[in-house]
């Protein structure tokens, strides 16, 4: 299991269309429905600032690219970035009250 947090910041003009991008990801999460994947994206209240945490379940494999509308959002990503993406790997030592990913915790 693999638990990886991106973080970027896109320009305010672009902002909203990331979200939608984000959103149709979601969407088609929703549908789709792959196991092995628990993902979740915020962006901080008032501003172009986003995080994205997902844990991968199989270690050689990401469910999310294998969906048309992840690769979309990644397409142009960081041409609408003025802070380019960071990614960090995270160790969890515990959850509450986050179904999954608070089995065991």
């Amino acid at each position: 299991m693999k638990t990886i947090m991106v973080q970027y910041k896109t320009t305010e003009a672009l902002a909203d269309e990331n979200a939608a991008l984000v959103r149709a990801v979601f969407d088609e999460l929703a549908a789709v429905r792959p196991g092995g994947i628990r993902y979740a994206s915020y962006r901080r209240a008032g501003d172009a600032n986003f995080v994205h945490i997902a844990t991968i379940d199989t270690p050689n494999e990401n469910p999310l690219s294998a969906l048309p509308s992840f690769k979309n959002f990644q397409s142009q990503l960081r041409a609408r970035c003025v802070e380019a993406p960071v990614v960090t790997e995270l160790s969890r030592l515990g959850s509450y009250g986050e179904g999954a990913y608070g089995e065991g915790a």
